[in-house]
């Protein structure tokens, strides 16, 4: 931060966290820069703790956002809701305990997650128990699944992913670790497990020929992570508008525009899919078009 303050400011570029970079490292970085630049509130940093100028529900926010754009999908599309489903989650940070949790308030079963060295599966579903001691392992001892041996109802598989194991059966993916993690093997296999959507929590998790699998059968949803994860972003933004108004908000508001988010996301992909597009055609016509448009109305293309 010693260097990076020169070149971020909240009208110039603001970083946030990722993988290996949550709370206590955003906090430990917008303290050095508090010290640098004597400021105090500014949005130049987001993911920031409510105690200088965060924002309620960052953290569960891009897996929060994932659900609710599933949810909106999954109505749509095929008539159902996502109660009693079977949703394989990968990933054990902010975004995978997160969607986690939400798919289970909306009555769903999380069957697994997982870290780098393997993958926790939960046959019947992961209880509260299970989330909370994911929880405690991952924010408090900042440790690996693995060390969670009987403490949970989920088996434990070293050297494995959700998206590497033929016997374990779900109805949706929510692919939350990070990218490429579900290959051309492991997009296949969600075929021939007859998997009715993939939601994509992660920045790029399907690698290119992954994505060439999935487009090969319409009728699975496919939703990149420009879209699905955006809540996060979206969020970012929503704190930054905090701060520049000096003001916190309540989590009631913060989860209401967060939903009004995905929604019209949601939307914008649907218009653009037109009726004979699938969902991901129209994620990125409606990505494209906006930037393309934004440009020539600034006179940068002609």
């Amino acid at each position: 931060m010693t260097q990076l303050c020169r070149y971020i400011d909240a009208s110039t570029d603001v970083p946030a966290g990722d993988i290996g970079v949550g709370g206590r490292e955003i906090g430990f970085m917008y303290g050095q820069y508090k010290r640098l630049a004597n400021k105090h509130g500014t949005g130049v940093l987001t993911g920031k703790s409510f105690l200088f100028g965060g924002i309620h529900l960052r953290p569960e926010a891009t897996g929060y956002g994932a659900v609710y754009m599933a949810q909106h999908a999954i109505e749509d599309k095929l008539k159902e809701s996502l109660e009693g489903k079977r949703c394989a989650v990968s990933g054990s940070g902010n975004v995978a305990q997160y969607a986690s949790q939400m798919l289970m308030t909306l009555g769903a079963k999380v069957v697994s997650v997982s870290d780098s060295n393997g993958v926790l599966v939960f046959e019947d579903g992961m209880s509260l128990d299970d989330w909370n001691a994911v929880i405690d392992a991952k924010q408090v001892k900042r440790a690996r699944l693995s060390s969670l041996g009987n403490n949970i109802s989920g088996k434990y598989i070293a050297g494995q992913s959700p998206w590497t194991l033929p016997d374990l059966k779900f109805d949706f993916a929510f692919p939350c670790a990070t990218q490429n993690e579900i290959d051309k093997d492991g997009a296949s296999l969600l075929l021939e497990k007859g998997v009715m959507g993939v939601f994509e929590g992660a920045n790029l998790p399907t690698s290119a020929e992954g994505q060439q699998v999935l487009r090969s059968n319409p009728r699975v949803l496919y939703i990149p992570g420009k879209a699905a994860n955006a809540g996060g972003v979206g969020t970012s933004g929503l704190e930054m508008s905090q701060n520049a108004s000096r003001t916190q908000w309540k989590k009631e508001k913060v989860d209401a525009m967060l939903k009004e988010m995905m929604a019209d996301i949601y939307k914008q992909m649907v218009d653009a899919a037109g009726k004979e597009g699938t969902l991901e055609e129209g994620c990125n016509r409606a990505g494209f078009l906006k930037v393309a448009h934004a440009l020539k109305e600034l006179g940068w293309v002609y």
